[in-house]
């Protein structure tokens, strides 16, 4: 930001930007909304104004008028740009090119007739008819409509078709019906019930359900392809990748949906709690707002939501009629009506709002590591110390993880966090010496008395926290582990089975299941995730180790550590061969050498 220099507040806002899809808005001292863009990265997009002089006199006038910046973040860039159009002709910033009413995007509509029509519109009726969008992309809508055609026989005709109309005998079929694209709708060729039933799969399709055409198309280009027709499969399969990458709605945008407010929740089980709040307008959002309430006294969500509605009711003078939440509010509101949607616009347009409240709580989580890292970890610190039961903070965690295919070169690995994050110089591998055959139990066993008694007896600093990684049978063979010792109760332990991320406890035959969102799971989680890593890395070094000294098991007078010291030095029994005598003596004598090149010039002979 060398060429435009702004408050430190907007730098830490634009440092901390995700790199997600979204709308930014620009804020003038005035708090005058002068630019709405969107972006399908937003940290990048939005740094972009900051880091360089521009060659457009406009936008370097634009970032010198910039006192603030908020942002919305959507699923894909498609929303993005929808959520742009209406955000730009609710609040016409001055620096935006202005979108007119009637360049809006178009929408396919399912007619409300007793036969009902699928065509391309711009226009809205308000007779009943279903509309579908918007399209940003009029290409998509026209081939999504093209293959709709291909599938089911809808009538294109405007004759108003009713049941009186096929009595009067008023209809006749037409080249449609004879290129097997209409049924006879207006001679009652086809029965209500079975056209109904294609309408009925078109607006599934219409809803983003493409499954059934990928799979319609699938089989086309297959059957194509077997007749040689390589062309015209070739058409279908840009159709197919076109459909793939379709969404043939925004989440953002909605003909059924007038005027809602929407409020989002975000509650990953500690203090801090987050609501967002949306407003919605003629079917698009044009406000955002998100909350964050610290609980005091064990508050539960559906208070909190009850406060959150009440604070923006006050401060923004709001008159709510319908209001979208996960679930009821502890507040009586009178001529309001709560809606918990399941699907459709209303539950998409909710996940939104969740999703900007949970992106809040990572904006400030990142605020908070960048100017006070220590307070993120002690808040760290004491979430786990609360979620697994523990006497201290767990600053200091080794987890163990045992990696063996087959029972053979059986290892076990050992990560160390500090403070929550990866020691990966404190990190140890094991190979098992005392265990024969596949026995996870004994294996961890032996690995636990083995890095615990060397510890104590070089006098170096113990854990607070020990996790397993696997269920009760090897927490078992652990805790008897630490029994022998004397660390009983001396280091906590837990651990973590990998399906379904239940913690066990010694002694406690009912797991713990940590909230998904918790960063207590997520610090367990990684634990687990080096552990396997780093676990089976080693045991695959191990395993082409072990390969290799296989070729020199033959050689009279080269025993296992001759041939791993040479395979440590040459890495191959290939560069061994190809390597001078000198060179091979060097390693490992030349009494050695000499017995290695004998052996190698006899199997040339052969």
């Amino acid at each position: 930001m060398s060429r435009h220099e702004k408050s430190e507040e907007l730098k830490e806002k634009i440092a901390i930007l995700p790199d997600t899809p979204g709308v930014y808005m620009y804020f003038d001292k005035g708090g005058t909304v002068i630019y709405v863009g969107k972006a399908k990265n937003l940290k990048r997009r939005v740094s972009s104004y900051f880091n360089r002089t521009h060659d457009v006199l406009r936008t370097n006038l634009l970032v010198r008028n910039i006192a603030d910046m908020k942002y919305i973040v959507v699923p894909t860039e498609q929303d993005a740009l929808n959520l742009e159009n209406s955000m730009i002709k609710e609040y016409k910033p001055r620096y935006n090119v202005l979108l007119k009413d009637d360049k809006s995007y178009p929408w396919i509509v399912v007619t409300n007739e007793m036969y009902p029509r699928v065509f391309l519109t711009r226009q809205h009726v308000r007779d009943g008819s279903k509309y579908y969008g918007p399209y940003t992309n009029v290409s998509v809508a026209r081939k999504v409509l093209e293959l709709i055609s291909e599938l089911y026989p809808v009538r294109t005709c405007r004759l108003p078709i009713t049941s009186e109309y096929i009595a009067r005998g008023k209809g006749h079929l037409c080249l449609q019906y004879h290129i097997k694209r209409c049924k006879g709708c207006c001679t009652g060729a086809i029965d209500h019930k079975t056209y109904n039933g294609y309408i009925d799969r078109i607006r599934q399709i219409l809803r983003g359900e493409t499954q059934e055409l990928l799979s319609y198309l699938k089989d086309e280009m297959q059957s194509l392809c077997e007749e040689l027709r390589f062309e015209e499969a070739n058409e279908l399969k840009q159709s197919y990748k076109l459909l793939e990458n379709y969404r043939s709605k925004s989440v953002i945008v909605s003909q059924t949906i007038a005027d809602v407010d929407v409020f989002g929740f975000d509650d990953d089980g500690s203090n801090d709690v987050y609501v967002n709040y949306m407003h919605v307008r003629r079917g698009a959002v044009v406000r955002s707002v998100t909350l964050r309430y610290k609980r005091s006294l064990d508050e539960s969500r559906a208070q909190i939501l009850g406060y959150a509605m009440e604070e923006i009711r006050q401060s923004l003078g709001l008159v709510f009629d319908e209001i979208i939440v996960a679930e009821a509010p502890e507040v009586e509101m009178r001529d309001v009506s709560f809606t918990i949607p399941k699907r459709g616009d209303k539950a998409k347009l909710l996940e939104v709002s969740e999703r900007n409240a949970k992106q809040n709580r990572l904006d400030d989580l990142k605020h908070m590591e960048r100017h006070n890292p220590e307070e993120r970890v002690d808040r760290l610190m004491e979430r786990m110390k609360n979620d697994f039961r523990l006497n201290e903070y767990p600053r200091h965690i080794e987890c163990f993880d045992n990696s063996n295919i087959q029972g053979t070169n059986p290892v076990a690995s050992c990560v160390v966090f500090r403070d929550g994050r990866p020691a990966k110089r404190e990190y140890r591998h094991f190979n098992i010496k005392t265990v024969e055959g596949p026995d996870d139990f004994a294996s961890m066993k032996e690995v636990l008395t083995r890095r615990y008694t060397r510890l104590m007896q070089e006098g170096l600093e113990l854990p607070q926290l020990i996790v397993v990684d696997g269920g009760k049978g090897q927490l078992s063979s652990a805790v008897e582990a630490l029994d022998e010792m004397g660390l009983r109760g001396t280091i906590a332990i837990v651990g973590i089975a990998k399906r379904l991320e239940e913690i066990y406890f010694p002694g406690d035959s009912v797991p713990l299941y940590i909230d998904k969102n918790s960063e207590s799971l997520r610090v367990v989680q990684h634990l687990r995730d080096e552990a396997h890593r780093f676990g089976i890395t080693h045991h695959r070094n191990r395993r082409s180790s072990s390969a290799l000294v296989g070729e020199l098991d033959g050689v009279k007078g080269i025993g296992p550590k001759t041939a791993e010291a040479l395979l440590q030095h040459f890495k191959s029994v290939k560069r061994i061969k190809e390597a001078s005598e000198a060179d091979v003596a060097a390693v490992v004598g030349s009494s050695k050498a000499k017995i290695l090149a004998a052996h190698f010039n006899s199997q040339e002979e052969q």
